[in-house]
């Protein structure tokens, strides 16, 4: 049998079914879940409750693979200006509030001394902003980081040896960066999930609630 249990949320994005194919590739026995195999609406705080509620643990490995740059047919405000009120709450909806729902039951998922990754983006750090823009998709993250600090805070109470941080994966190859590219060096999704389940397998528990990027590198906040 496995000696590895993993459950990965968001398995049918790009990163995250990079991921599950990668922990499946080292032995794992991977748990996946995602909207379009199991319901999993983020957004919605009972298909939460129902779906996580269903899933038993305890995994070694948790990882959280879910967001949206924009809602479908928008694109990332340049300006203050471009800003709409529908579109940021959208965006605060998928990529801050539906990975807080899902962490309020990683306690009761994770293994004792279990690791758990959430992706976040650099654009997401108040510290490393030098251009500006972007101000929903930047500020959804911000909140993320904020709520997977004070996540992380709670579970160290309950678990000394557990990890659980914020993950930069870099610019990926998928649908989700398609009319991005040239802009940025990006990396296929096999690889950046190689670069990440390394950065995660490196991390020990004092760093346990940072923010780091697939070079294991710390983001500034």
């Amino acid at each position: 049998m496995p000696s590895e249990r993993a459950l990965v949320i968001g398995a049918t994005g790009g990163i995250g079914a990079a991921l599950a194919e990668a922990l499946e590739a080292r032995g794992a026995a991977v748990t996946r879940l995602s909207r379009q195999m199991d319901g999993l609406e983020v957004t919605d705080a009972a298909s939460v409750e129902r779906v996580m509620s269903g899933v038993e643990g305890p995994f070694d490995t948790i990882l959280v693979a879910i967001g949206i740059l924009a809602p479908e047919g928008q694109g990332p405000e340049k300006s203050l200006s471009a800003i709409d009120a529908t579109a940021m709450a959208r965006l605060f909806a998928v990529n801050a509030i539906g990975p807080g729902l899902i962490l309020r039951h990683l306690a009761r998922l994770l293994a004792p001394a279990g690791r758990a990754g959430v992706l976040s983006a650099r654009v997401g750090s108040i510290g490393d902003n030098a251009i500006g823009g972007w101000h929903g998709y930047r500020a959804s993250k911000a909140a993320l980081n904020q709520i997977v600090h004070g996540a992380a805070i709670e579970l160290e109470r309950h678990d000394r040896e557990a990890i659980l941080v914020a993950l930069h994966p870099g610019t990926v190859e998928t649908a989700f960066t398609t009319a991005y590219a040239g802009r940025h060096r990006m990396v296929p999704a096999q690889e950046a999930a190689q670069n990440l389940l390394r950065v995660m397998e490196g991390l020990d528990p004092a760093q346990s609630g940072g923010f780091y990027d697939w070079r294991g590198e710390e983001v500034p906040w």
